[in-house]
C-alpha cells in the first residue's frame, strides 16, 4: 500500500510540473498578454473590473455611470477585491465563493486570468474571463452578461477540469459583489405556506447575514432567493441608491452578506452546498445558476421596475408582454369532488360573469385508485370515468360552446405510494436505500427521481399525452406539493449521491425545455403548494405563478406587495375568494375589496359561483368588465409602490403606468379602521408632470355612485407633488382609479 501511495503522489507532482510548465510557455508566447480595465455597461449602470497578466480578476465598483477607476482611486474610495474569491487564494478571514477538492485531496485554488472575450449578442454584451489554477488543470470561466435595453447584469461561472479523476465542488457560488460599508439596509422576503413573501427590512451589521433554503422543491416559500440592498439608510420606495439581486435557480440556495471590516460588505449568491458537494468528472463542465443584478437611484420601486422590464423582455421568453385571461379555478369551489355536471355548471357561471377561461383542478384522474382524497392516484394520469363519463373531450367541447378556454391541473413530479405508477416503478422515487420511506401530503406522497432520464420522459409524457389527445387545452396548472424528504437516488451512482439536489433541477429543466420546444404558446402556471416556486429559475418556462394558497384579500395586500419587489403583475396569479375564508376565521371582507385586490395582478376567481350572493355576482361582473379595460396597463405597465402596508399608516397604495404615461391605474386599500383615523394623502408617481389626467373610478361598489374624485382633472405635477385625498370611510374600503390623458 505504501509504495502504491508514493507512486500516486509522484504522478501528481509530475502532472503539476507539466501544467506549470505549460502555463509558463503560454505566458512567454503571449497568450496571457491581455491585461487592463473592463467596464461592463447597461444603459444607466456599470460594473468596473481589472485584470492583469498572471493576476486575479478584481472588482472595484457597481452603480451609476458616474465614476472611473482613476476617479475612485483619486477619491480614496477604490475598493478592489477578488471578483470570485477562491479558497486558497484569499486571506483566512475572507469567505470564498469557490472551493474545490482536487483528486489528490488538495482544496486550494489560485486563479489567474488567462483570457478575456467580449461577445456582442445583439440584445446583450457578454464578457467572459477565463481563469486557470496555477498548479492544477482547473479552469473557471466567469461571465457577465450586460443587457442593452434594461439595467440588468447577469453573472455566472463555468467550471471544468482536466484532472484524471473527478474533483468535488464544495462551494460554487454564482457571483460575488462588494458594496462599500455605510448605512446599508437589506430587504428580503420570508414566510411560510399560506403566508408567503412577507417583507423584512434591517440594517446590515457586523458579521454574516445568511438567507438560505433547503426544502429541495419549494425554494421561495420560507425565504426567497432575492434581496435588495439600500445604500442610503432605511429603504425608500421612490428614492435612494438600491441594488437588487435575484438568483435564477429553483433549488436549494444560499445568499450571504459578510460584513467583516469597517469598509465593505461582501455579497455572495449561489447553490446551497449543504449535502450538495458536486462530483464533477473530467472534461465535464458545470454551469452555475445565473445571478441577476440591478441598480437604481429611484429606490426599491426603481429596482422592481428594472426586474419587471427584464422579466417581460428577456426572462419570460416571448410571452412576457402578454396579458392573462380572467379565469375560474375549480379548487376552492369543489376541491376533489369533481363531476361532469359540476364542472359544466361552473363553466356556465364564469361565462355569465364575463370570464374567459375555466381550469379544472385536482381530482379528475385515477383508474384502479380513483382520486377521491389526496392520498392516492398521483402518477396515474388517466380520466376517472366515474366522475367524467364522457371524458375530457366533453369538457373542452362545453367550454368552446360557452366561448371559454379550458385548462387542467397536473402534478408530474410526484406520485403516491397508493398508485399504479408506484406499483410498477417503485425505483422511480427518491428514496434512502435501507431506510423507511418518508411520505408527505396524505401520508403517501413522494417525489419522483428527476435525475433519471426515464422519469424525465414520463414527466414530459404527462403533459404531452394530454395535449396530443386534447389539443383544445389552453392552460396547464403544474403543481408540486412535496418537499424532498428522501435523500437518495436509485439512478445516480453511490459516488454521486451528493449531486441529487442539483441534478434534480437539471432534469426538470430538461423536461421544461422539451415542453416549450413543442408547445411554445401553451399557457402554464407554476404552482408549488402555493408560492413555493416564485423564482427566476423557472419563470422562463411558465407564464404565471400562484402567489399563495391563501387568497384572503387582506393578507394578499401584504403578500402581493412583497412579491412585486421582483416579479411583474402579469406573472402573479391573484384570485377573488369566498368569505368567511378557511384560514382567517369569521372575518368578512366585502366583495368590492376582494375584487380590487385581485385586480392588481393577473385576475381570476377561486370559489363556487353558485354560492355567490347577488351582490357578489354583480360586483364581479363589473370588476371583470372594468379589468378588461385596465389589464394591459396593470399587467405590463411600470409599477410605483406608493404607500406600503408595512409602514403602519392604515392604508396601502400602488400605481401602474403605461410606457407612454397616457394611462395609469391607482389602487388604494384601507387595511385598518379606527374612528377619526388619519388617512394619509396619496401622492402619485410615474406620471407626466406636464400632462393633464382625468380620473375615472372603476369597479364602483354596487349600489353606490362614484366618489367625488370621479371625472376630476389634475396635472401630473399636482398629482405627484400634492396628491389626492382618497375617500376611505368604511372598514375595508378600497378604490380603483383609471387616469387618462386628454
Amino acid at each position: 500500500m505504501r509504495s502504491e501511495t508514493i507512486t500516486k503522489t509522484q504522478k501528481t507532482k509530475l502532472m503539476r510540473k507539466f501544467f506549470i510548465g505549460a502555463m509558463m510557455l503560454l505566458s512567454t508566447t503571449g497568450a496571457l498578454a491581455w491585461q487592463g480595465e473592463v467596464t461592463i455597461e447597461t444603459p444607466n449602470t456599470q460594473l468596473l473590473l481589472t485584470a492583469w497578466e498572471g493576476g486575479d480578476l478584481r472588482q472595484s465598483f457597481y452603480g451609476e455611470k458616474s465614476a472611473t477607476l482613476q476617479q475612485l482611486r483619486d477619491a480614496g474610495d477604490d475598493l478592489s477585491f477578488e471578483a470570485l474569491p477562491a479558497f486558497g487564494s484569499v486571506g483566512a478571514n475572507h469567505v470564498p465563493a469557490l472551493q474545490v477538492q482536487h483528486m489528490d485531496g488538495d482544496q486550494n485554488l489560485e486563479m489567474q486570468v488567462t483570457d478575456y472575450q467580449k461577445l456582442d449578442g445583439g440584445r446583450a454584451v457578454t464578457h467572459i474571463f477565463t481563469m486557470q489554477d496555477k498548479v492544477m488543470p482547473v479552469t473557471v470561466k466567469l461571465f457577465y452578461k450586460a443587457y442593452k435595453n434594461v439595467d440588468i447584469i447577469e453573472t455566472w461561472t463555468e467550471i471544468s477540469h482536466q484532472e484524471k479523476k473527478a474533483i468535488t465542488l464544495k462551494r460554487y457560488d454564482s457571483g460575488h459583489l462588494v458594496v462599500r460599508q455605510g448605512d446599508v439596509w437589506i430587504t428580503h422576503l420570508h414566510g411560510t405556506w399560506a403566508a408567503e413573501s412577507e417583507i423584512t427590512q434591517e440594517p446590515l451589521t457586523a458579521g454574516m447575514k445568511t438567507i438560505r433554503n433547503s426544502d429541495g422543491i419549494h425554494n421561495s416559500q420560507l425565504d426567497a432567493p432575492e434581496m435588495m440592498l439600500s445604500l442610503d439608510g432605511k429603504p425608500q420606495e421612490l428614492a435612494g441608491r438600491t441594488i437588487g439581486l435575484a438568483l435564477c435557480w429553483s433549488g436549494n440556495y444560499e445568499l450571504r452578506v459578510n460584513t467583516m471590516s469597517h469598509r465593505e460588505h461582501h455579497v455572495y449568491a449561489g447553490i446551497d452546498p449543504t449535502a450538495a458537494h458536486y462530483v464533477l468528472d473530467p472534461k465535464q463542465t458545470f454551469e452555475t445558476p445565473h445571478l441577476a443584478m440591478a441598480y437604481s437611484n429611484e429606490g426599491m420601486s426603481g429596482v422592481s421596475r428594472i426586474f419587471h422590464r427584464w422579466a417581460r423582455t428577456e426572462g419570460m421568453l416571448h410571452r412576457g408582454m402578454q396579458t392573462g385571461d380572467i379565469l375560474l379555478n375549480s379548487w376552492e369551489g369543489i376541491y376533489l369532488d369533481i363531476t361532469e355536471e359540476k364542472i359544466i355548471n361552473m363553466m356556465d357561471d364564469i361565462a355569465a360573469l364575463g370570464g374567459e377561461l375555466f381550469v379544472m383542478d385536482d381530482g379528475w384522474f385515477g383508474d384502479k385508485y380513483p382520486r377521491k382524497v389526496d392520498n392516492s392516484s398521483l402518477g396515474d394520469w388517466v380520466v376517472d370515468k366515474q366522475k367524467l363519463p364522457n371524458g375530457i373531450k366533453a369538457l373542452t367541447d362545453a367550454a368552446k360552446q360557452r366561448k371559454l378556454k379550458f385548462g387542467i391541473w397536473i402534478e408530474p413530479e410526484m406520485t403516491n405510494t397508493v398508485s399504479e405508477l408506484y406499483e410498477q416503478h417503485p425505483d422511480w422515487v427518491l428514496q434512502r436505500p435501507g431506510r423507511d420511506l418518508r411520505k408527505g401530503r396524505g401520508g403517501t406522497q413522494v417525489v419522483l427521481d428527476m435525475t433519471n432520464p426515464k422519469v424525465q420522459d414520463f414527466a414530459f409524457s404527462v403533459l404531452d399525452n394530454l395535449m396530443t389527445e386534447y389539443p383544445e387545452i389552453a392552460y396547464i396548472k403544474w403543481d408540486a406539493n412535496a418537499s424532498i424528504e428522501n435523500y437518495g437516488s436509485n439512478y445516480l451512482p453511490l459516488a454521486k449521491q451528493s449531486n441529487i439536489y442539483v441534478d434534480y433541477y437539471r432534469g426538470l429543466l430538461s423536461v421544461l425545455q422539451r415542453i416549450r420546444a413543442k408547445y411554445p404558446d401553451l399557457v402554464i402556471q407554476d404552482c408549488a403548494s402555493g408560492g413555493g416556486r416564485a423564482n427566476y429559475g423557472l419563470l422562463p418556462y411558465y407564464d404565471e405563478f400562484w402567489v399563495s394558497d391563501n387568497t384572503d384579500a387582506l393578507q394578499r395586500v401584504y403578500m402581493q406587495y412583497g412579491t412585486s419587489l421582483f416579479f411583474p403583475a402579469n406573472a402573479m396569479a391573484c384570485h377573488i375568494n369566498h368569505v368567511p375564508y378557511w384560514n382567517t376565521g369569521k372575518r368578512i371582507i366585502p366583495v368590492k375589496f376582494r375584487c380590487d385586490v385581485a385586480m392588481s395582478g393577473r385576475l381570476g376567481i377561486e370559489l363556487q359561483p353558485k354560492d355567490m350572493s347577488d351582490e357578489e355576482r354583480q360586483q364581479c361582473t363589473t370588476c371583470f368588465a372594468d379589468y378588461k379595460q385596465l389589464r394591459n396597463t396593470v399587467q405590463t405597465g411600470d409599477l410605483y409602490r406608493l404607500i406600503s402596508p408595512y409602514d403602519d399608516k392604515g392604508i396601502a397604495s400602488i400605481l401602474y403606468a403605461n410606457e407612454q404615461k397616457s394611462q395609469a391605474v391607482l389602487f388604494v386599500y384601507k387595511i385598518r379602521n379606527f374612528y377619526d383615523m388619519l388617512i394619509p394623502r396619496v401622492r402619485l408617481a410615474g406620471l407626466d408632470a406636464d400632462k393633464t389626467y382625468t380620473l375615472t373610478e372603476r369597479n364602483v361598489r354596487i349600489g353606490e355612485k362614484p366618489c367625488a374624485l370621479d371625472g376630476k382633472q389634475f396635472t401630473g405635477r399636482f398629482l405627484m407633488d400634492v396628491g389626492l385625498e382618497v375617500p376611505l370611510w368604511e372598514d375595508y374600503a378600497s378604490r380603483v382609479f383609471e387616469l387618462k390623458t386628454k
